[in-house]
Order: structure tokens, then sequence, then C-alpha cells
């Protein structure tokens, strides 16, 4: 009985001390998270019996065995077995904490086992009541929001202004793409996705882009090379895109990383797309699609060599083709139109008009499936809420010109019970950016082609005897257009010569002339055409330039100026320009070289201009055809001038007798360079009457367009 209960008793502490072992080991496992959310399996020993085991040996105790991490480990306690062999316990070996997996449920304690009575001996260590667990650790697994928030920034109508410095001018420029890289920065640095967009209008302006379209075409794009830096996500097409040619636009297109985008740009032939009409830009698990589309007025601007092969259709017809086929095959989560067209449909057309020039907020009213659209084209913010067929309200956002501010769009999402998000909620405004400094990296990045284009902006081309203004050129004859007509004139030998002041006031001062007076001179890359006319469409049209150009002027107390007038009859004041409206854009003030002629302002319109002779001497002819210089944009009836004068752009083209390879700027700087020193000169080939009348009407208008007295 003694001998039993010796075995007995050495059985037993060997096993506690083994249990003792094994919660050490336990307690000092690193805290894991367990691969499943399962309980630890524990085996509960039945009770010990009371008969002593048969005599056996005692052997050495076992080596602990590693288990690999991080399954839970299970603790095997002692059942009754014929030999008193001592039970192993499994004894985890550490490893790295596993991946972030969803937390255990806890394991209950399970009763404790029943002790096995002693015989007569020294007392032993308790055995422990319970089987210790691992604590529940919190789950590190990231949860799915139960919100996203999507910003979205829209620049517009940038013109070449890349850099924080005015090449026309010479002079630091107060915005500019690198101000506008600094809020992108800023906005991305949030807890938010962005998505930036362009609304067109990139390839034509400051001098650094008409550098890189003509002059250093063997090197990048600065305007893709730029865009790409910032991380644009799409790009719209603009008229002033097209103006540049397919050598620069193609060339540029392949060097972006984002898309073009103009849906209403089709194949002749086909009717398929000639350019990409949509993109789907994913940001965090959200789909946004963007429609793409530009101003169906190109062919009325821009000859047909610009973009050959191409029509331009109805914005509203486009939007309402796509917009089913987006929402069939991409499923969007947002909608998004990214238009290169204003939002004032009345400004060359009417609303019904097939083709309207500025249509943005016609599509949001008249298709439904938009969430956001973005406006360019008008150079001016805009922030609409326009109600669709369907009575869904769209948000319509615009940003200025020569990026003075941007468009945002701040759009909110919600999980839905199926686990995806769903629009709850968007807002919008426009930031100007004249409070942001430009971005540093990007301005030493590009430091060497500002270097590098400031270098060839302020070569000397030639000299002008003394200052001459665009301001003259609103009022009457003036040596600033004279000093273009006769450049035509010289270029295409042609009789008569047609031209506008392209700017409302630039000047080109007394003294040397540079690379950069030419873009005050000639702004737009118009090239210069030669074609037919008859005496009478000349007159159509010269009296439709002054009808829009001239007030009737009934006392002296009225403006010279035709301004525009709200239906009250008050002026309108333009807070864009800082000036108030005219009746039509200064770029549409022609006027005639080559013939003597006299406008009476007294006179109603249609009937003010009186031509008497060519310069000649030899009497004008309403039934005879003479040769005309005459501007791109102008030949392809901008402004409306051809088709006041019985000509539809058809009947236009098909009088088009020659075109020139290069720009009117090239030949202009061409003149200086040849010439050296210029004399501009004012011929007076017409006159303004009655003269007083002129006169006070000058005085009564001149600080209505300039915001002061002459």
């Amino acid at each position: 009985m003694k001998r039993k209960s010796l075995l007995q008793i050495t059985a037993l502490f060997f096993m506690v001390l083994l249990m003792f072992a094994g919660c050490a080991a336990l307690q000092q496992l690193p805290v894991m998270e367990p691969v499943a959310p399962q309980a630890v399996a524990v085996q509960t020993p039945a009770p010990a019996a009371s008969v002593a085991p048969p005599v056996v040996a005692p052997e050495p105790a076992p080596t602990p065995v590693p288990v690999a991490e991080p399954a839970p480990v299970p603790v095997v306690e002692p059942a009754p077995v014929p030999a008193p062999a001592p039970v192993p316990v499994v004894e985890p070996t550490p490893a790295p904490a596993p991946a972030p997996v969803p937390a255990p449920t806890p394991v209950a304690p399970e009763p404790a086992p029943t002790p096995v009575a002693p015989e007569p001996a020294p007392a032993a260590a308790p055995v422990p009541t319970s089987v210790p667990t691992v604590p529940p650790v919190p789950s590190t697994t990231p949860v799915a929001p139960l919100e996203k928030t999507l910003t979205i920034i829209a620049t517009s109508d940038l013109h070449g202004s890349i850099f924080p410095y005015d090449f026309k001018n010479n002079v630091p420029a107060k915005t500019s793409q690198m101000q506008i890289a600094s809020y992108v920065a800023q906005e991305r640095a949030k807890n938010q996705s962005v998505v930036l967009l362009d609304n067109g209008d990139v390839l034509q302006g400051q001098p650094v882009v008409y550098y890189y379209n003509f002059v250093k075409t063997d090197a990048p794009h600065i305007v893709p090379s730029i865009m790409n830096d910032m991380g644009y996500d799409a790009a719209s097409v603009g008229n002033h895109d097209v103006e540049a040619g397919p050598d620069v636009y193609i060339r540029a297109g392949l060097e972006a990383d984002y898309p073009y985008l103009a849906a209403n740009a089709v194949d002749i032939v086909t009717g398929d797309p000639a350019i990409q009409p949509y993109t789907i830009v994913e940001k965090d698990g959200l789909r946004i699609a963007v429609l793409g589309m530009t101003t169906p007025y190109i062919p009325k601007w821009l000859p047909q060599n610009l973009y050959e092969g191409i029509r331009f259709e109805d914005m509203v017809d486009t939007a309402a083709k796509w917009i089913p086929i987006i929402q069939e095959l991409e499923r969007p989560d947002l909608i998004v139109g990214l238009f290169h067209a204003g939002v004032d449909e009345n400004y060359s057309g009417n609303a019904n008009e097939k083709g309207n020039e500025n249509a943005s907020k016609l599509v949001a009213q008249r298709v439904d499936g938009f969430d956001v659209i973005f406006t360019g084209h008008d150079h001016q913010d805009t922030k609409l809420t326009v109600k669709g067929p369907s009575g869904k309200d769209v948000l319509v956002l615009g940003a200025m010109n020569d990026g003075r501010s941007v468009a945002v769009a701040t759009v909110g999402f919600v999980q839905d019970a199926a686990g995806g998000y769903v629009l709850d909620k968007i807002a919008g405004t426009t930031v100007p950016m004249d409070g942001y400094a430009p971005d540093p990296v990007l301005v030493k990045k590009y430091q060497a082609v500002q270097d590098e284009v400031t270098q060839w902006v302020s070569r000397q081309i030639g000299t002008i005897s003394e200052t001459i203004t665009s301001r003259d050129s609103m009022f009457g004859d003036s040596k600033f257009v004279d000093l273009i007509h006769q450049i035509q004139l010289e270029k295409t030998g042609a009789e008569i010569s047609i031209s506008a002041p392209l700017s409302l006031d630039a000047s080109i001062k007394q003294g040397p002339v540079y690379v950069r007076d030419m873009f005050n001179l000639y702004p737009y890359e118009n090239l210069l055409f030669t074609m037919e006319m008859t005496g009478k469409e000349i007159k159509d049209f010269i009296e439709y330039s002054y009808q829009n150009w001239f007030n009737q002027m009934k006392s002296l107390d009225d403006d010279l100026i035709n301004f525009k007038r709200d239906a009250q009859g008050n002026l309108v004041f333009n807070t864009r320009y800082n000036t108030y409206d005219t009746a039509t854009r200064y770029y549409n003030y022609d006027s005639l070289a080559g013939v003597n002629y006299v406008v009476d302002i007294t006179r109603p319109a249609g009937q003010r201009v009186t031509i008497k002779t060519l310069s000649s001497g030899v009497r004008f002819q309403l039934d005879k055809t003479y040769k005309v210089a005459i501007n791109s944009y102008r030949a392809q009836g901008g402004g409306g001038h051809l088709a006041a004068a019985g000509l539809t752009a058809e009947m236009a083209r098909a009088r088009i007798l020659s075109s020139t390879v290069k720009d009117l700027r090239y030949y202009l700087m061409e003149a200086f360079e040849t010439k050296g020193l210029i004399e501009p000169t004012v011929d007076y080939n017409w006159l303004v009457i009655p003269n007083l009348w002129v006169q006070r009407g000058i005085k009564n208008s001149y600080p209505k367009l300039y915001g002061q007295i002459q």
C-alpha cells in the first residue's frame, strides 16, 4: 500500500509541475490574434480513479513539441491510464504576430478538475481551478468607413499661364498654374480623394506655349509636362487648342498621361468619336465618369484644315446619346460633365439653336444623369444649381481664365446596406488663387524653362518711332490697327484689308521692340487668308460692324460706343474686365483699309457707311469683285460679319483663294525684323462724322471703358 501511494504521489507531483509550466508558458505568450474567431479547445479530464496505477518505472520528462502559430493551443490534461506516464504539455513557440484579424470570442472557464486524493504524504501544491486563456485584444482590422469624401478641382482657360510671370509684359503674375499646384497639394493632404480636371484652352496665350508650339518643337511640350507632374486625371479640348493646329495638339495628346476628351467631335464619314468621349476615374473605390465636350462653334472660327475630317455636333444631342451608354456600361458612382462651353446660351445665338456655342446650362436642364458640370470658354466664375428634366439638382461650376480661380465640387458618399456607396450630398464653389504661393518644387524644376522663354521674348526684333495704343482703335482710325492692315496688304497683295483691334488696352512703347510686344499687338494665332468678296458684300459686312460698334447718337450727351444694356436699360458692368460691357466685343470692331469711306453715327444701323473710292482713287463699285485680306477667324464666320453680308460658311470657304502657313503674329515679327525701324502712320481712310458729336461721344464713353477721363 505504501509503495502504491508513493508511485501515485510521484505521478501527481510531476503532473502538477507540468501544469504550472504550461500555465507559465501561456502567460508568457506574446499578445496575438488567432486566425479565426473560435474558442480555445480545452480537454477536461475525467475524475481520477481511486485505485493506484500499476508500478511503472518513471520516464524522463517529455520534450515540448513546438506548434506553428497562430492556431490556438489545446492544453491536454492527463486522463486515467494504466501506467503513470507523465502527461505531455504542448507548449507554443513564440512567433511573429500574424496579420490583424477579428478578435476571438473569450473562452469561458471550464470546471475545475476533481483533485486526486493522495495517500498519506506531504501536501502537494494546489491544482489550478481553471485553464488560463489569452485575453481578447482590440481588433486592428480596418473597418469600412460609413462616409467618403471626394473633391473635384477643375481649372479652365489657362491660356499658357503656367508660371507666376507675365511674359507679355515682363512683370510677375499674381496667379498661374504654379499657385494652383499649391492649392491641389493642400487638398490632397486632407482625408479625402481628389480628382483634378482641366477644361481646355491650354495651348494658346502666353508666349511660353507659343514657344513650345512653334519654336522649340524638338523637346517635350511644356503643357503636358506640367499637367503630368500635377497629376491631372482628364482634360477637355478647347477651341484655342484646335487653333494651335494638329501638329501641336496631337503631340500634346501623345505626351499626356491623362486623356483629352471631346464626345461631340466626330468623324465626318462614320460618325464615330474622333476624340475619346469619356473616361472613368477611380478613386478610393469610387468610379467617376467624366464626359468631355467642346463648343460646336469651332467651324465658325477656324479653317477646316486645322480639324480635317471632323465635325462638331450639338452638345445637348451628344450628352443625350452618351449618358445612357455610360450608365449601362460603366455603372459609375458619379457622372461629371467637363465642357469647354459657357452658360449663356444667348451670347451668340438662342436656346433653340442647334450647335449652341455656350450650351453647358442647356445640357444640365435637358439631359438627366449629370451630378456636376464644369464649364469653360467664357472666362468667368460660375456657380449655379440647375434642375434637370426629372427635377434633380445639377451643380454647374466654372473657373476664371489665366489661373485666377479654380472650380471645386465637394461630394459626399454614404455606405448603403449592401456595403456600396451612394451619393449623399454635393456642394460647390470657386476658389481664387491669388492668395496661394507658387509650388516651390515645380518652380525649381522648371526654372530653366522660364529663364529660356524669358530670354526668347526679350529678343529685340526692331524699333518703333512712337508709342501706339489700342485705346485709339476703339473710337476711330488708328496707327495700332493700320499697322496690321499695312502688313496684311503687303503679304497678300489684296486690294482691301479687314482687321480689328484684338486687345482692349494694349500698347507698344516707343523705342526697341521685342518679341513679347507682338503678343500684345496680335494675341491670337490667326492665319491670314485672301478671299473674294463683291462690293455689296463688303458694304453689308462693314455696316454690320459699325452697327454693333457705334451707338446711334441722338444728342451730344449720348455715348459713341454701343454699350450693352439690361432689360431695364441700365449699363452692365463686367467684373472680369473691370469695365462696362459693349454690345459686341472689341475684337469684332472691324474696319477697312484700301478704300475711303465715312461713318455717320447719327444715322440708323445699316445706313451709316458710305464707301466712295479705293485708295488708288478708283470708284468703289457694289457689283465688282475684290480681293480681300482677312484673318482666318473672320473668314470662317466668326463674329457674324460674313453672315450679315449674305455668305454662309460653305460659300465663304469657296471664296478663299489662299492661306498663309504660319500665323499673323509670325509675319508681324518678320516685318519688324526686315524693316528694322517701324514708323506707324494713320491714313485716315475712314472718318466718323459729324466730328463735334464724335468728340462728345468719345468724352462720354471713354470713362466707361477705361475708368478715367482721357
